[in-house]
């Protein structure tokens, strides 16, 4: 095992990693282990077999903790050292070597792979500790930990590569995890239907980055991030804008953003620790991460960049919209998720500018959106696995923890004053009034639009009148669920504190670079005020719409075509089967007569013309001597007519 630090030199478009040993510090050598405890408890839950039943529940959550405490320790060490030496590169092994082309098991550990580290691994533990509780009468349970753990590893081997292979390898990993969690209920077919869908869509996507590693190959002859961030600046432009839009496209499967969307409100038929984990706050980010991490790629390539913004801007509009319309509040919140990860990849798509604040507010939004997601859980656990929030009401009562906490993660995620997403999703909306004031104003009207239907979720869950059954009997969770949503509610308030003095701008600086000084068109304070304006005018309308209306217990059929439309995922899953299933379908099928009617019959025919010459050629071998005789009596016959015909001529 190789240990260096790589001491950060400033170039355009990102960070320039330089090879020096002497700086590498002892800690750093457990870097591989962050990524060994999970793989391990994942491993021995699995191959373990029945046998650990009764204690895999504790492995999975100590594995994850055990990483989480490395990470700690890791990121206190690195936070130690001198800004040009927070650079750490680690080699296992070489992984592959065909004559001059070899590729190491790299891992990188620097700022931003610092942040992913104790996100992952601290809110995965929160998750695997709600799990405990959540999945306690599951008699899969152990699989299900084992499954958690394989998802920690693959996406910390993502966060931690070296190189844009060891990079893919944990982005495959986590497709294969996410596939098995969202069916982990495979005896549902809406589940087993959920999983392929995310995994199909999910190829599509992997085709993109793929493709893009293979350019990135082809161009520089390596797939180090180090190597391609050094030689950036000497590729054609053409070349880099090629390899930012096919990334692009592999983050849009990751993140569900436009339009490879369609995945991720179907994936919420896993259990709800599931969506918490992986469609929350780990992997639906794995897009924005390759983006940021790809900085030296995209500040050559405008197009692409713009490519990143429009998308972005769409998707976080498009998210809202559906959240608007849902009753399944599990599905309200993947909306959420969709238009919340679109802020981050418009800050991402904004350059040196917003890649720290695309970070920023993947951070706070994995605090506050786990919270809900997880209060989301505690409200069914209470309601019998009930997922219709018409069937909801006056909750706040009985189920008194989980209401505040929620309301934590609801104030941080409509932008009030004071909590995480204030200045997380501000300072982008901030950002991209500045930079392109098209798109500022559509960020703008999304927050608008969250305060509505964040505010109509918490309406129709928790106030109001109450509208179960009367055999449901709601009730407050255990304390090993509420204890998780204890913590992620403080750290949906407090986690603004990343912001203060530029901490975590500057902290990414070695990465993402300097942001070249701007002087903003209007007070910083403007746009703050008419941010928590508009996001008032949205709770506002909510109250009106929703609050102050008696809610149904069925949802109306009689609405306007903008609810029938956002109740249909504004026909994502139409778009999809028209543009792309159907013509294939019909590819497909035209391909299948063409290999019947074309490439079968030619075969068949030749086939059928030999067996034919055959039949009649096995006539003449009938083993009769008398046929054999009248043979050469007739051959006789034919010479001697042959011969008198040419005498006689």
């Amino acid at each position: 095992m190789q240990l260096t630090s790589l001491v950060t030199t400033a170039a355009e478009g990102g960070s320039i990693p330089v090879v020096d040993p002497a700086a590498a510090d002892g800690v750093f050598s457990l870097l591989w282990l962050v990524i060994a405890l999970p793989l391990a408890g994942a491993a021995v839950l699995l191959l373990g077999g029945r046998r650990t039943d009764r204690w895999g529940h504790l492995l999975g959550t100590a594995t994850a903790a055990g990483s989480f405490v490395i990470s700690l320790v890791l990121f206190l060490s690195l936070v130690g050292r001198e800004e040009s030496e927070r650079q750490i590169g680690q080699t296992l092994w070489r992984w592959l070597e065909v004559g001059g082309f070899s590729v190491d098991m790299g891992l990188l550990y620097d700022p931003l792979s610092a942040m992913f580290l104790l996100l992952i691994t601290g809110v995965g533990s929160l998750i695997h500790v709600y799990s405990i509780g959540y999945m306690e009468h599951d008699p899969r349970r152990r699989r299900f930990f084992a499954y958690l753990n394989l998802f920690v590893a693959a996406m910390l081997t993502l966060v931690l590569a070296e190189n844009y292979l060891v990079l893919f390898l944990g982005w495959e990993g986590v497709g294969l995890a996410s596939y098995l969690l969202i069916g982990f209920w495979q005896h549902k077919p809406s589940a087993a239907a959920a999983s392929k869908k995310a995994f199909v869509i999910n190829r599509v996507g992997d085709i993109g980055i793929s493709l893009g590693i293979a350019l990135a190959f082809v161009t520089f002859g390596s797939a180090s991030f180090a190597v391609i961030s050094a030689n950036a600046s000497g590729a054609s432009e053409a070349a880099m804008t090629a390899m930012g839009v096919l990334l692009l496209l592999g983050a849009c499967g990751k993140s569900a953003q436009v339009p490879l969307q369609a995945w991720l409100l179907d994936a919420m038929e896993g259990p709800t620790p599931v969506s918490a984990l992986i469609h929350a706050a780990t992997m639906v980010t794995a897009g924005v991460y390759l983006v940021v991490r790809s900085n030296f790629v995209f500040e050559l390539a405008p197009a692409a960049q713009t490519a990143v913004v429009v998308v972005a801007t769409v998707t976080l509009l498009w998210g809202a919209v559906i959240g608007c319309a849902k009753d399944d509040i599990k599905k309200a919140l993947a909306g959420s998720t969709m238009s919340q990860i679109g802020y981050m990849m418009l800050a991402a798509g904004l350059g040196t500018y917003g890649y720290a604040y695309a970070i920023f507010h993947l951070i706070t939004h994995g605090f506050f959106k786990a919270n809900m997601f997880l209060g989301a859980g505690s409200v069914m656990h209470g309601m019998d696995d009930d997922v219709d929030m018409r069937h909801y009401g006056a909750l706040r009562a009985a189920m008194p923890i989980t209401f505040l906490t929620f309301a934590m993660g609801y104030l941080a995620i409509i932008g009030f004053p004071g909590f995480s997403g204030f200045w997380s999703k501000d300072k982008i909306i901030e950002t991209a009034l500045f930079e392109s004031p098209v798109f500022g104003v559509c960020a703008l009207i999304g927050a608008g639009v969250t305060g509505f239907y964040m505010t109509r979720l918490m309406l129709m869950t928790f106030f109001g009148e109450k509208r179960w059954a009367k055999d449901v009997h709601p009730h407050e969770s255990p304390k090993v669920m509420t204890f998780p949503l204890i913590v992620l509610a403080a750290l949906s308030l407090l986690g603004g504190i990343l912001i203060l003095g530029d901490w975590l701008k500057k902290f990414l600086e070695p990465v993402v670079g300097v942001a070249p000084e701007h002087e903003a068109p209007v007070p910083i304070i403007v746009v703050t005020i008419a941010t928590v304006a508009v996001v008032a005018v949205g709770v506002a309308a909510a109250f009106l719409l929703v609050g102050r209306r008696e809610i149904p217990r069925e949802a109306p059929q009689d609405v306007s075509f903008a609810t029938r439309a956002a109740r249909a995922d504004l026909y994502g899953d139409a778009i999809n089967e028209g543009l792309v299933v159907e013509p294939g379908r019909q590819l497909v099928r035209g391909l299948l007569v063409a290999d019947r009617k074309g490439a079968d019959a030619l075969f068949t025919g030749s086939a059928l013309g030999v067996a034919g010459s055959g039949s009649l050629l096995r006539r003449l071998q009938n083993g009769f001597v008398r046929s054999y005789a009248l043979s050469v009596l007739v051959g006789v016959l034919l010479v001697v007519v042959a011969l008198l015909a040419v005498n006689l001529g």
